[in-house]
């Protein structure tokens, strides 16, 4: 299973995607911060070291090789050192010990060439005359003169010693002689305060907090606007109209769909009103026509028009409900799908017809029943008429799924999806001789549609008409 590390929702992709935002912005300044503090650090560790070792090999140059090997000697024995269990505020200071402190700075691997610097600032203060190498202390350590740290790292120094990077700088004089410096200086890289990562950290998770609301006054109103939308399919009266509010984008959307709303309410009372008046005027003549018919002294002829009449009749039903379609007033609420299927069988089943269910609801669906009552009973009577049997199979999870097959001759896979048209009706077996007005699969359809599912066909592999009736769950 393919595992989405991007989340799906819009809020949370907003609220990802600025955070991330941020993130990266944090890390960049960080790491300019860093450089350009690795940048002075290094720049004055260079510099003080230079002064430190030009101004003593300049003060024992001028001095006879005897009298600068005993300069070098006095020198060399006055190498201070840093035991790992001193503070830096005495023996007896809070922190001293085995454990001392923890640091005050935080160093980014961002290593400098602090070699490379200070040989080319050593030759260019000593001069061409001078001779300058630089490499790491070798162990054991060899007799040099220990030079103290620059102030700024002088501090870290003293709480982790062990840490400190030692070098060795040899000085070679005009006449041969050499002497070496030991220097003592923190790994490299730039040394940041603490308290800089917990102020970023501080801004971090404000900007998170903004951004969560911001990203949340979006979203809310969008949620809405959907729910609102997917409502109006399933009973566009029990819509309240949207709050207009949010930013002017979204009180704009939220503005158009209460109007569309509203216009979508007047334009069904007018089509009820139509409906109403067409239904009156049609099944006037009809009455009367029948009337007519049964004066006649024909019986043959009396028969055959009013077999035309039930047509007729019939196909005006059909169309009145195809136009209709769910604006009926009946309310949605939760109903026994199981219960409902046994009644439509046992209806079936009292006209002779065979038709099975397997499977179950898991639970009470929230629909119109007697909407999908209508819509079961056109798909069955399908399955009946053209297929000698309906077998019926329930699914239930996150889609309460219907399966009705048929045992019949199947459609042609060129027209699977023209028999929901209107009035579309097969020439083979599916015509007006066998009772069929082609409303039926079109009424089914846009019951489904109505409850936010899906009704489709297909052709089983055996023989025979699979219809598969789709209606999602509520969340």
């Amino acid at each position: 299973m393919r595992l989405r590390l991007w989340p799906q929702s819009l809020f949370w992709r907003l609220l990802a995607a600025s955070v991330a935002a941020v993130l990266i912005a944090q890390a960049v300044a960080l790491l300019l911060i860093a450089q350009e503090r690795e940048h002075f650090m290094l720049q004055g560790s260079v510099r003080e070291w230079t002064r430190r070792i030009a101004d003593t090999t300049l003060m024992i140059a001028p001095l006879r090789s005897a009298q600068r090997a005993d300069a070098l000697a006095q020198l060399s024995a006055a190498e201070p050192m840093h035991p790992p269990h001193m503070s830096a505020h005495g023996p007896g200071a809070p922190g001293a010990g085995p454990h001392p402190p923890g640091r005050a700075f935080v160093r980014l691997p961002l290593l400098g060439d602090f070699e490379t610097a200070l040989r080319d600032q050593l030759r260019a203060t000593l001069g061409p005359g001078y001779g300058i190498e630089i490499a790491p202390t070798p162990e054991p350590p060899p007799p040099a003169v220990a030079l103290p740290s620059p102030f700024y790292e002088a501090h870290e120094l003293a709480l982790h010693p062990a840490s400190a990077q030692r070098h060795d700088v040899t000085v070679r004089f005009p006449d041969g002689d050499t002497v070496t410096y030991r220097i003592r200086r923190l790994p490299g890289g730039a040394p940041l305060p603490r308290n800089l990562f917990l102020n970023l950290g501080l801004l971090l998770l404000l900007l998170v907090i903004a951004l969560f609301v911001a990203a949340r006054n979006i979203t809310r109103p969008l949620s809405d606007l959907a729910r609102a939308a997917d409502s109006v399919g399933r009973d566009n009266r029990a819509v309240p109209p949207l709050a207009e509010r949010g930013a002017r984008e979204l009180r704009n959307a939220a503005r158009a769909f209460n109007t569309m709303q509203d216009r979508l309410h007047r334009y069904l009372d007018s089509r009820t009103r139509v409906l109403a008046a067409m239904s009156h005027d049609l099944k006037t003549p009809l009455t009367r026509l029948r009337l007519q018919v049964e004066a006649l002294d024909n019986p043959p002829m009396q028969a055959r028009i009013g077999r035309e009449l039930d047509e007729m009749e019939s196909m005006v039903r059909e169309a009145l409900s195809l136009f209709r379609g769910l604006d009926d007033g009946e309310p949605a609420s939760a109903f026994d799908v199981d219960e409902l299927l046994a009644q439509i069988r046992e209806e079936f089943a009292s006209m002779g017809a065979t038709v099975t269910v397997s499977g179950n609801a898991l639970r009470p669906f929230t629909g119109k029943p007697q909407a999908l009552k209508r819509c079961l009973t056109n798909l069955i009577a399908n399955a009946v008429n053209f297929g000698t049997r309906a077998d019926i199979r329930v699914e239930d999870g996150a889609d309460l799924v219907i399966r009705i097959r048929d045992q019949g001759p199947g459609i042609p896979a060129e027209q699977l999806e023209k028999v929901f048209e209107p009035f579309y009706r097969l020439e083979s077996s599916r015509n007006r001789d066998s009772g069929g007005t082609g409303l039926g699969l079109s009424i089914a359809r846009d019951i489904a549609q109505a409850h936010g599912g899906s009704l489709r066909l297909a052709n089983l592999e055996g023989g025979g008409l699979e219809a598969t009736l789709r209606l999602p769950r509520r969340r």
